[in-house]
Parts: structure tokens; C-alpha cells; sequence
């Protein structure tokens, strides 16, 4: 899970971070906003929105009658973001904040969309599940989640290998680790929507939409 010493890292290098992940991490991430399908009017939560990107992406989505949420844990990422933000012009459409996706402090049924790029993959498995039951109770039946993630191969090579070695031996550094979002995603009683399979220096990426189904439906 997020730690103290990741939020640390994270604070360090928010100035830089945008350079550092953007170059190689853009075009899916990009790709996982489009497959989102935001809306005139939407209510957007982005969970570990780093230096902005996306918020901006979204603000200019649901137009002055919609509302754009973020939550990270990194006070260096928020003051990036919000810098980001506050030159796009939408300041006033979108709210930031430092916060906790295990225990999201939103109303049940708040959002439309709940959107995470190269986040869900920071958690542990163990706490994966989590974050996914509190997605759910702040989104409204019908509601989509859009993860873009580092996804799991059946047949990794050399450089996956590598990556993993690297996670395993430096984790704060080296944070995220593959997941199977398919699987994570319909454990926790969402619905497939799209996917959309990418790469980035070899290492497979994913990009998922989910939907929430009606739970009076489903009784």
C-alpha cells in the first residue's frame, strides 16, 4: 500500500515528475480518459492525479456545469496540479485535495465517473479490493471507472523480468507492480465495458472501463 516514505518520495519530486512519467506514460493515458467518455455535466473523481493532466482533460469535458474531484496523497503532486489547473483556467470547476483512496471522503452515489492512471497498481492486492468497494459506494448506478494500469502478461520478457526484480528489491522507487484488472475489476462486481491493451517499453498496459450495476437489479 501507499506508505509514508512513498508519499515522501512523491512530494520530492512533484516539480519533476511530469517530465520524468509523462513522456512515456501519456498516449495511455490519454487513451483511458477517451475510453471514460466524460461528459457535459459529469461528476469526476480522479484518484492519484499527480501533476494534473487529466484534471485538466476532465474540467474541459464536463463543461462549466460539471465538477471535477481529485484526491492524492502527495501535497508536491496537489501544488503541481493545482498550478496546472489554475493556468488552464478552470480553478473554480475543480477541487483538490489530499486524501486516502481506501476511505474516500465523498457521499455514497456522489460521482458519474472515477477515473485512476498508473495508481490502482500502487496498492497491494491485499488492499486492492478496498479501494475498489469505496469506488463503488461513491459511484451512482450506471457509473464508470476507468483504470489505466500496468497490466499482467502471461508471457513476460526480459524487461517485465526486470521491472519486477526492480519492484520487489526497491519499492519505494519502484512502486507499481502488474495487475490482472479484468479480474480485480469483476471480483469487485463491475461490469467490463472496454478494453483497450497498449504497451510502454514493453511492459503491457491496459486500459479498462468498468460500469456499476444497479444493485436493486442485481438482488
Amino acid at each position: 500500500m501507499p506508505t509514508d516514505s512513498t508519499k515522501e518520495f512523491y512530494d520530492r519530486i512533484g516539480q519533476a515528475y511530469g517530465l520524468i512519467a509523462d513522456a512515456s506514460e501519456h498516449d495511455a493515458r490519454e487513451a483511458g480518459e477517451n475510453a471514460l467518455h466524460v461528459r457535459a455535466g459529469d461528476t469526476v473523481l480522479e484518484i492519484g492525479f499527480g501533476t494534473g493532466h487529466s484534471l485538466v482533460a476532465f474540467a474541459k469535458a464536463v463543461g462549466p456545469s460539471g465538477r471535477v474531484y481529485g484526491i492524492d496523497i502527495s501535497d508536491g503532486m496537489l501544488e503541481v496540479a493545482r498550478q496546472r489547473v489554475g493556468r488552464a483556467g478552470f480553478r473554480e470547476r475543480v477541487d483538490l485535495r489530499t486524501g486516502d483512496a481506501r476511505s474516500l471522503a465523498f457521499d455514497d452515489e456522489f460521482f458519474d465517473a472515477v477515473f485512476m492512471s498508473f495508481t490502482l497498481e500502487v496498492f497491494s492486492p491485499r488492499e486492492i479490493p478496498h479501494v475498489l468497494d469505496e469506488v463503488r459506494r461513491v459511484l451512482r448506478a450506471g457509473g464508470r471507472l476507468g483504470v489505466v494500469a500496468l497490466s499482467v502478461d502471461n508471457h513476460p520478457g526480459l524487461l517485465t523480468e526486470f521491472y519486477l526484480w526492480l519492484h520487489r528489491h526497491f519499492p519505494h522507487f519502484i512502486d507499481c507492480r502488474p495487475i490482472d484488472a479484468i479480474d480485480v475489476f469483476t471480483k469487485a462486481g463491475f461490469v467490463i465495458d472496454e478494453k483497450i491493451d497498449m504497451s510502454i517499453w514493453s511492459l503491457s498496459v491496459v486500459a479498462v472501463v468498468a460500469v456499476k450495476q444497479d444493485s436493486a437489479k442485481l438482488a
